[in-house]
């Protein structure tokens, strides 16, 4: 798919063609590529027009909500030409959102690019050009984690008169599996929004308690009602549980984020909301509470155990943090899909604190326009958007004292990853432990700063593009 919709030859999606895909019990996955032969053409402002094409084209195939479309660099960037990769990604991210985020952006390309890519503008999957042995992307790099399709081989297809190149692809499974059907209406949270609703409705007429409450409640029951959580944020109404379940109730083990594609989990995601619900954030921001410890603290605490783990390949913690904590494809105790459900949660919980029913809540978030800027509306509402404050904060909940509860919950959460003979949090040296802090809060920053430049340069390019017409 790129962007003309006809007469466009062999590589273009046209007219009808899906419909045969569909019927032969095939699936489809759209890459846009336009030219792309050469680095002068990867820069922001092409990056943003290519991917406002590919939607507009993906609508007009009627590709549902979520699809990854993979955007192309096909030929050999260089580490050198990196930086100019990176900002047409970012035009491409900024171009998607611009048109309401409604498909994910991957990337087609060497090992190194598909890396690099993804890393810097969290790209939903990788699509790697690996039958390309001549790119030096694709020499001495490891598949990147997020890899979905490899393509390995290329080999000539003779059907009768029709002769034609194909390729041979490896598909890594549990990742992209690619599109069935097209005109889907529904969003790819609907099933959770259903469930939801349905427990909502059961909330009602169970008649007492907060019907928010209560739904968070439900979805702590296996995980997250234990004498742990039980003593963080108090105990769950296993009266109104039994009362849910005896009425057809079910926990979602997971959803589709509409926004990155990352699997999501529902009882994290809630018990997350409900620690911020009961246990609002403390008016000093640059201290934390049992409410924090439910989230992000919680899962930093974990992270501290694996970095010290490590330590013997990782000696800072900033460096620790900047390359494993919140990125896609890597398998830690403070993933992105991590990092993703501790902002939802606290935004959520900060909308049930003023009242806005949850189901009014979840879908202001995954269905309307709230994961567009969910980093940017996280680092503001909980650390003010300061560097020092959610550096300062993470430090305060790994070596204060004050609550006894949260200091036994730390250890336990520290060895749990990191083993009995660890050096805890709280007894190491005080400038190594903020430099690890200090990884957290840039961390955080750089998801945020991603949104906001998106953002920037989307109000920057409308700008020019309105004084052009004006002229």
């Amino acid at each position: 798919m790129n962007e003309a919709s006809t007469g466009g030859g062999s590589k273009m999606l046209e007219p009808g063609e899906l419909d045969n895909i569909f019927k032969a019990g095939l699936r489809v996955f759209p890459i846009f590529q336009d030219n792309g032969r050469s680095l002068s053409e990867y820069y922001w402002g092409n990056g943003y027009k290519h991917s406002q094409l590919a939607h507009d084209q993906a609508v007009h195939f009627g590709f549902n909500r979520g699809t990854v479309i993979y955007f192309a660099v096909d030929y050999d960037a260089t580490q050198e030409d990196m930086p100019h990769i990176l900002e047409y990604f970012r035009g491409v991210t900024s171009g998607l959102a611009s048109r309401g985020k409604r498909y994910l952006h991957g990337v087609y390309g060497s090992r190194n690019v598909c890396a690099e890519v993804t890393k810097e503008t969290y790209a939903a999957y990788s699509f790697v050009s690996g039958m390309s042995w001549g790119f030096s992307g694709n020499l001495g790099f490891p598949l990147p984690a997020n890899w979905s399709f490899n393509q390995i081989k290329e080999y000539q297809v003779t059907n009768g008169s029709d002769t034609f190149w194909l390729d041979r692809d490896a598909h890594r499974v549990g990742s992209d599996d690619g599109q069935k059907t097209v005109n889907r209406a529904v969003s790819p949270a609907a099933d959770l929004l259903a469930n939801i609703d349905q427990l909502y409705s059961l909330a009602k007429s169970y008649g007492k308690g907060d019907p928010n409450r209560l739904i968070t409640d439900y979805y702590r029951q296996k995980r997250y009602a234990g004498f742990e959580w039980k003593s963080l944020i108090g105990e769950v109404d296993w009266s109104f549980i039994d009362y849910a379940n005896s009425r057809g109730a079910e926990l979602m083990s997971d959803f589709t984020d509409p926004f990155t594609g990352q699997t999501l989990r529902p009882q994290h995601l809630l018990a997350t909301a409900a620690g911020h619900m009961i246990k609002p954030p403390l008016s000093d921001t640059h201290k934390a509470n049992r409410g924090d410890v439910a989230g992000w603290a919680g899962d930093l605490m974990t992270f501290y155990g694996e970095w010290r783990r490590d330590s013997d390949s990782y000696a800072s913690g900033y460096t620790y943090c900047t390359e494993r904590l919140g990125k896609v494809g890597t398998l830690s105790s403070f993933s992105f899909d991590d990092l993703i459900e501790d902002a939802d949660g606290f935004l959520l919980a900060e909308k049930m604190r003023s009242g806005v029913p949850i189901t009014t809540a979840l879908r202001d978030h995954y269905e309307k326009t709230g994961g567009v800027t969910r980093f940017r509306d996280y680092l503001a509402k909980r650390f003010g958007t300061s560097q020092a404050t959610a550096a300062d904060a993470a430090f305060y909940i790994l070596t204060s004292i004050d609550d006894p509860l949260i200091n036994l919950g730390r250890i336990s959460l520290e060895q749990q990853t990191g083993g009995v003979a660890m050096v805890l949090s709280h007894l190491l040296p005080e400038d190594r432990l903020r430099n690890y802090c200090l990884g957290f809060a840039d961390t955080l920053i750089a998801h945020a700063g991603l949104e906001a430049r998106s953002q920037a340069k989307m109000k920057s390019n409308h700008a020019r593009l309105f004084a052009d017409s004006s002229a």
